[in-house]
């Protein structure tokens, strides 16, 4: 890409407690998207990584549209990195008075979104979390046949295994 008066943007995040090599995994899927694309990506991502790269993304989006004036519509993840952060050393006590050291890795993320010049429209579905407070009922209920009704009421009236079965008072 030119670099030549072009306004960019970046935002880091440090200390991410998950290993690079994981956090690379969904990280290049995103090189060169446009964010709404990459957006959408993250949001259906199942990698724990993807939920502190969709901040992150959002975060670069507001403060290129706040702080440079930038469209939202126009912009490009020109380029995101993920180096090796800190590294925690512990250890795991074994059999016979022996440890296995745990490295604990973290991650430190850069993402840089520039204009494009070359606008692509294309359309994005970026599905909204849902709110509800109600739970409907997944049930797919069966539509009954005109003689299946009367053999079930006929068969509760006869009692026998049904009446047994269905009647009963749990203990």
């Amino acid at each position: 890409m030119d670099t030549t008066n072009v306004k960019t943007q970046t935002a880091i995040l440090r200390y991410l407690h998950i290993a690079p090599r994981k956090v690379r995994l969904v990280a290049g899927t995103l090189r060169g998207l446009s964010v709404q694309e990459a957006e959408a990506q993250l949001m259906m991502r199942v990698q724990r990584s993807a939920k502190p790269l969709l901040k992150l993304l959002r975060s670069a989006i507001a403060n290129a549209k706040n702080n440079q004036k930038m469209d939202p519509k126009t912009l490009v993840i020109s380029e995101i990195r993920v180096d090796q952060g800190p590294v925690l050393k512990r250890f795991l006590p074994r059999a016979q008075g022996r440890a296995t050291p745990l490295l604990k890795k973290m991650s430190h993320v850069t993402i840089t979104l520039a204009e494009s010049t070359s606008r692509k429209e294309r359309f994005v579905f970026v599905p909204k979390a849902k709110k509800s407070t109600t739970k409907k009922s997944t049930e797919i209920k069966k539509p009954k046949m005109p003689g299946e009704e009367s053999q079930a009421n006929k068969a509760r009236e006869k009692g026998g295994f049904f009446k047994k079965m269905f009647q009963r008072k749990s203990a």
